[in-house]
C-alpha cells in the first residue's frame, strides 16, 4: 500500500537568534550566535550567568492580545507567536484550520518552569490563599497546544509531546503518522519551550550539565564537538510546521517547502541522563528514518545534529552517525546549529527541521561556530562545517534529537518532486 505523500506548506519560528523563520536563518546562515548575559532573571550569584534568550518579545507584535497573553506562560506565547507565522506563511483560512481534519502536536519538555517559580514564591511567603488561580492551567505542557487551539479554532485534535529534548523531533514524527493515515489532512507541529528561570539553571548546573566557565565571553560557551567544549547552554523559543498531505495542499494552490520522507524513534532503555555509550540507539532513529523514507545513507547530504556540547553527547553522537551512515558520514555535512541558538529544549527539534528546510531549499549548509579544536581524540573527525557555512546542493537531510531518558528521534526531509 502507497502512503500518502506529507509536504511542507508553512513554517514559524521564534528563537534566541530571530524572531521569524527569516530573521532565524539569516541569522545562522551567518553564525550569529544569540547566546549572552541572562536578563530573564538576577543570575548575577549564579555559577551560570549566561542563557540563549529570545530577546525584546513582545507577543502583540505577534498577533497575540495582551490581555491573552497575560494569561500564558511564555513558551505557550512562543507557540502561539511561531502557530500565527506558519498559518500565514500557509495561507490557511479559518475555515481550514476549523475543518475536523486539521489538528495541533506540539513538544515540550519543561513547560511554564516561569509560572511554577512565581506561584511557590507567592505560596511560600504569604501562604496557599497567594497561589494565582491561573497558575496550574498556565503551567502544565498541554496548554500550549491547547491554547493555538482555542486561538486558532482547531478541532481536530490537539496532543503534547514530552521526550525531553526529543520532544520537538517527535512531535513531527506524530504528526508525519496522523497525517499519513488519512486521520488529518493538515497538522501543526513542533514544539516550544522557556526554562531559562532560576531553579531550572540551578538543577542543570547541579547535574554539572551547562557550560560554567564561559561567562566572560558567553558567545564562545556553546562548541560542539569540540575539545573545549564544557556543556550545554540553554535556549528558548518555538518552532512551528504546516504538514499537509500533498493533493490536499496541490488542490488549494499551496506553496511546497519540501517533502517529509520519513520518521524513526528508538529508546536506548539505558539510563535516565546519559546516552548509551556506542550510540547504537540513536544510531537505530536514524536507520528506521531512512527505512520509513526508502532511502539509503548515501541519499542524505546533510544531518543537521542534536550537538549539545556536552562531554558525552557529542563523541556519542559522531558514533551514532557512523554506525547508520557508514562510510557515507564521512562524505555528507554536519552541524550543530545549537553552537548559535543554544539548546530549546523542547523547541529544539523544530527550529532545527525549520533551519534544515531553509539550508536546503538555499542550497547553503549552516556552520558549527566555535568548533576551533575537533575532538578527535575522542572520535570527533567528522565534516562539522566548522565556523563559516558553506554553499553546495543538499536533496535530502536529516535532523536527529537525543532526550533525557534515551529519547531518540529522527526525521528526514526532501526536496519536493511531483
Amino acid at each position: 500500500m502507497n502512503k500518502r505523500r506529507i509536504v511542507i506548506t508553512g513554517l514559524g519560528a521564534i528563537s534566541p537568534v530571530g524572531k521569524s523563520v527569516e530573521a532565524t536563518w539569516n541569522a545562522v546562515r551567518n553564525g550569529e550566535c544569540g547566546i549572552d548575559k541572562i536578563t530573564l532573571f538576577d543570575a548575577s550569584t549564579f555559577p551560570v550567568q549566561i542563557a540563549a534568550e529570545v530577546k525584546n518579545f513582545n507577543p502583540e507584535e505577534h498577533g497575540i492580545d495582551g490581555k491573552d497573553a497575560h494569561r500564558m506562560a511564555r513558551f505557550t506565547q512562543f507557540l502561539l507567536a511561531a502557530s500565527n507565522e506558519a498559518v500565514c506563511d500557509a495561507l490557511l483560512t479559518p475555515t481550514d484550520l476549523a475543518d475536523d481534519k486539521t489538528g495541533i502536536v506540539a513538544g515540550n519538555g519543561l513547560s511554564g518552569f516561569d509560572i511554577l517559580e512565581t506561584a511557590y514564591n507567592k505560596y511560600f511567603k504569604s501562604g496557599c490563599n497567594r497561589i494565582p488561580p491561573l497558575a496550574i492551567p498556565m503551567l502544565i505542557p498541554n496548554e500550549g497546544a491547547a491554547n493555538v487551539s482555542i486561538h486558532l479554532g482547531i478541532t481536530g485534535n490537539a496532543w503534547t509531546i514530552a521526550t525531553a529534548c526529543a520532544s520537538g523531533t517527535d512531535a513531527l514524527g506524530v504528526a508525519l503518522d496522523l497525517v499519513r493515515s488519512g486521520r488529518l489532512d493538515i497538522c501543526l507541529a513542533g514544539g516550544a519551550e522557556s526554562t531559562i528561570t532560576g531553579f531550572s539553571i540551578g538543577s542543570f548546573n547541579g547535574m554539572h550539565a551547562l557550560a560554567s566557565t564561559f561567562n566572560d565571553r558567553p558567545q564562545q560557551a556553546c562548541r560542539p564537538f569540540d575539545k573545549d567544549r564544557a556543556g550545554f547552554t540553554i535556549g528558548e523559543g518555538a518552532g512551528i510546521l504546516i504538514l499537509e498531505e500533498l493533493d490536499h495542499a496541490i488542490a488549494r494552490g499551496a506553496k511546497i517547502y519540501a517533502e517529509f520522507a520519513g520518521y524513526g524513534a528508538s529508546s536506548d532503555a539505558y539510563h535516565i541522563t546519559s546516552p548509551k555509550p556506542g550510540g547504537e540507539g540513536g544510531a537505530k532513529s536514524i536507520t528506521r528514518a531512512l527505512q520509513d523514507a526508502n532511502l539509503k545513507p548515501e541519499d542524505i547530504q546533510y544531518y543537521n545534529a542534536h550537538g549539545t556540547s556536552t562531554k558525552l553527547n557529542d563523541p556519542t553522537e559522531t558514533e551514532m552517525v557512523k554506525l547508520a551512515f557508514g562510510k557515507h558520514a564521512y562524505d555528507m555535512k554536519i552541524s550543530s546549529t545549537k553552537s548559535m541558538t543554544g539548546h530549546c529544549i523542547g523547541a529544539a527539534g523544530a527550529i532545527e527541521a525549520i533551519i534544515g528546510i531553509k539550508a536546503m531549499n538555499d542550497s547553503f549548509y549552516p556552520p558549527t561556530i566555535n568548533l576551533e579544536n575537533p575532538d578527535i581524540e575522542q572520535g570527533c573527525d567528522l565534516d562539522y562545517v566548522p565556523n563559516v557555512g558553506v554553499r553546495g546542493n543538499i536533496d535530502c537531510f536529516a535532523s536527529a534529537s537525543l532526550g533525557f531518558g534515551g529519547h531518540n528521534g529522527t526525521i528526514i526531509m526532501k526536496k519536493f518532486k511531483e
